[in-house]
């Protein structure tokens, strides 16, 4: 497979990059610091970057870089100081996600490609009975409010449940929600489900980020993986936090 990258330099971004290679499959990543990757990933013979800001791109370059993928991964995020948080680009994560699948559209694809995105487990699936206390409903109203970036990543999910569906030609899709992420050095178990199975907000629970990347692999390259979960957004959690 051909899979496109995109927050391929950030945290969790090259370990997903990293896995893909490790399964063998070319990588294709759109970096605008390509420095910030490991010298061995940027050296690999399955890796090709395109050091680029991904909303600077015109659409036929983005159409460009998407033709010939069988699926698009963004682990795109707000850098977390004043700037990342409060600046522009305010919708980064939304824009990226509507203007990539409007690019696979336009290349018109032979099977529909896949589109991971890494999302978070404060933001609800409106397709399914996911409760939510009031107390919990203010705190997510503030966060909201407060922090942008929560706003974008739920207005990117819901484009892809809502605006892609899940009976279009050109795009399949999974939203990724983790929470509490962590760093190890090593991926272990975990347990996926179709809604968070405690509060995203007050409840216990943590997600390395190699898992996710570990996760997010399994569905561009598992058939069964892929099947089980496409045009939904599984929460993700470390075997024995949740």
């Amino acid at each position: 497979m051909t899979i496109l990258v995109v927050g391929a330099s950030g945290a969790t971004g090259r370990l997903l990059v990293e896995q893909l290679l490790n399964r063998g499959h070319c990588v294709k990543a759109i970096v605008r610091s390509p420095e910030k990757l490991p010298p061995p990933l940027k050296a690999h013979a399955g890796l090709s970057l395109v050091c680029a800001s991904i909303l600077e791109l015109s659409d036929e370059e983005m159409a460009g870089h998407v033709s010939g993928c069988d699926a698009v991964a963004s682990c795109l995020g707000h850098t977390m100081n004043w700037k990342g948080i409060y600046g522009h680009p305010r919708k980064l994560v939304t824009d990226a996600t509507r203007r990539l699948c409007d690019a696979i559209k336009a290349s018109k694809p032979e099977k529909p490609a896949r589109y991971v995105l890494m999302n978070t487990a404060g933001n609800r699936n409106l397709d399914l009975p996911e409760p939510i206390s009031f107390v919990e409903r203010c705190v997510v109203g503030l966060i909201r409010l407060l922090v942008p970036p929560h706003l974008d990543n739920e207005q990117a999910a819901e484009y892809l449940r809502s605006g892609i569906g899940k009976k279009d030609k050109a795009v399949e899709w999974a939203a990724v929600r983790p929470i509490y992420l962590t760093d190890e050095d090593n991926a272990t178990e975990y347990e996926v489900f179709p809604s968070p199975i405690r509060s995203a907000i007050f409840g216990k629970g943590s997600t390395s980020r190699i898992n996710v990347a570990h996760f997010m692999a399994s569905l561009i390259t598992d058939d069964d993986v892929w099947n089980k979960w496409k045009g939904q957004m599984p929460v993700i959690y470390n075997a024995g936090a949740s």
